[in-house]
Protein backbone atom coordinates (compact mmCIF):
# COMPACT_ATOMS: atom_id res chain seq x y z
CA UNK A 1 0.00 0.00 0.00
CA UNK A 2 1.23 3.45 -0.77
CA UNK A 3 1.60 5.31 2.56
CA UNK A 4 0.28 8.64 0.92
CA UNK A 5 -2.72 6.82 0.27
CA UNK A 6 -2.93 5.70 3.67
CA UNK A 7 -2.51 8.90 5.28
CA UNK A 8 -5.24 10.17 3.09
CA UNK A 9 -7.84 7.47 3.47
CA UNK A 10 -7.15 7.36 6.75
CA UNK A 11 -7.52 11.28 7.44
CA UNK A 12 -11.10 10.73 5.81
CA UNK A 13 -11.82 8.04 7.99
CA UNK A 14 -11.09 10.99 10.92
CA UNK A 15 -13.42 13.42 9.37
CA UNK A 16 -16.48 10.58 9.86
CA UNK A 17 -15.58 10.71 13.14
CA UNK A 18 -15.36 14.01 13.93
CA UNK A 19 -18.90 13.96 12.50
CA UNK A 20 -20.30 11.58 14.97
CA UNK A 21 -18.27 13.31 17.46
CA UNK A 22 -20.17 16.92 16.79
CA UNK A 23 -23.47 15.13 16.69
CA UNK A 24 -23.18 12.85 19.97
CA UNK A 25 -21.00 15.62 22.16
CA UNK A 26 -21.26 18.55 20.46
CA UNK A 27 -17.61 19.38 19.15
CA UNK A 28 -14.78 17.40 17.75
CA UNK A 29 -12.43 15.82 19.89
CA UNK A 30 -8.90 17.66 20.17
CA UNK A 31 -5.60 16.32 19.54
CA UNK A 32 -4.91 15.58 23.45
CA UNK A 33 -7.78 13.27 23.49
CA UNK A 34 -7.05 11.95 19.83
CA UNK A 35 -3.14 10.80 21.66
CA UNK A 36 -5.38 9.53 24.40
CA UNK A 37 -7.02 7.51 22.47
CA UNK A 38 -3.81 6.33 20.64
CA UNK A 39 -2.61 4.96 24.10
CA UNK A 40 -5.40 3.46 24.80
CA UNK A 41 -5.49 1.64 22.11
CA UNK A 42 -1.70 1.15 22.38
CA UNK A 43 -1.93 -0.76 25.54
CA UNK A 44 -4.58 -2.92 24.71
CA UNK A 45 -1.83 -4.07 22.18
CA UNK A 46 0.55 -4.89 25.24
CA UNK A 47 -2.80 -6.82 26.75
CA UNK A 48 -3.67 -8.79 23.08
CA UNK A 49 -0.16 -9.49 22.58
CA UNK A 50 -0.01 -11.22 26.32
CA UNK A 51 -3.37 -13.33 24.87
CA UNK A 52 -1.50 -14.26 21.81
CA UNK A 53 1.20 -15.41 24.02
CA UNK A 54 -1.36 -17.38 26.19
CA UNK A 55 -0.15 -15.42 28.79
CA UNK A 56 -3.60 -13.20 29.42
CA UNK A 57 -7.14 -14.88 28.93
CA UNK A 58 -8.82 -13.28 26.15
CA UNK A 59 -11.93 -15.17 25.45
CA UNK A 60 -11.69 -14.31 21.65
CA UNK A 61 -10.21 -14.13 18.73
CA UNK A 62 -6.44 -12.64 20.19
CA UNK A 63 -4.52 -13.02 16.77
CA UNK A 64 -7.15 -11.18 14.88
CA UNK A 65 -8.12 -8.70 18.01
CA UNK A 66 -4.48 -7.95 17.66
CA UNK A 67 -3.90 -7.69 14.17
CA UNK A 68 -7.08 -5.08 14.39
CA UNK A 69 -5.53 -2.79 16.93
CA UNK A 70 -2.19 -2.59 15.82
CA UNK A 71 -3.40 -1.01 12.43
CA UNK A 72 -5.51 1.03 14.68
CA UNK A 73 -2.41 2.28 16.08
CA UNK A 74 -0.77 3.08 12.55
CA UNK A 75 -3.56 5.00 12.30
CA UNK A 76 -3.93 6.92 14.77
CA UNK A 77 -0.24 7.69 14.83
CA UNK A 78 -1.19 8.78 10.80
CA UNK A 79 -3.97 10.94 12.05
CA UNK A 80 -2.03 12.45 15.50
CA UNK A 81 0.64 13.38 12.33
CA UNK A 82 -1.19 15.60 10.49
CA UNK A 83 -3.09 16.87 12.99
CA UNK A 84 0.30 18.44 14.37
CA UNK A 85 1.41 19.39 11.27
CA UNK A 86 3.99 16.13 10.97
CA UNK A 87 4.70 14.34 7.92
CA UNK A 88 4.18 10.40 8.86
CA UNK A 89 6.16 9.48 5.84
CA UNK A 90 9.21 11.82 6.04
CA UNK A 91 9.15 11.64 9.96
CA UNK A 92 8.97 7.60 9.74
CA UNK A 93 12.21 7.65 7.06
CA UNK A 94 14.20 10.29 9.21
CA UNK A 95 13.96 7.55 11.91
CA UNK A 96 14.81 4.71 10.06
CA UNK A 97 17.34 6.85 8.58
CA UNK A 98 19.48 7.46 11.90
CA UNK A 99 18.42 4.11 13.45
CA UNK A 100 20.43 2.64 10.46
CA UNK A 101 23.47 4.99 10.85
CA UNK A 102 23.53 4.85 14.81
CA UNK A 103 23.43 0.36 14.22
CA UNK A 104 25.91 0.71 11.18
CA UNK A 105 28.60 -0.22 13.24
CA UNK A 106 26.62 -3.31 14.87
CA UNK A 107 26.26 -5.02 11.34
Amino acid sequence: MDFNIAVNRSLQIRKVYHQLEKKYHGSEWEVDEDALAFLTDAALVGRLAMAHQERWPSGTDSEADLEHKIAECFWWLMVLGERMGIDSEQALEKFLKKKEEQFLDFT
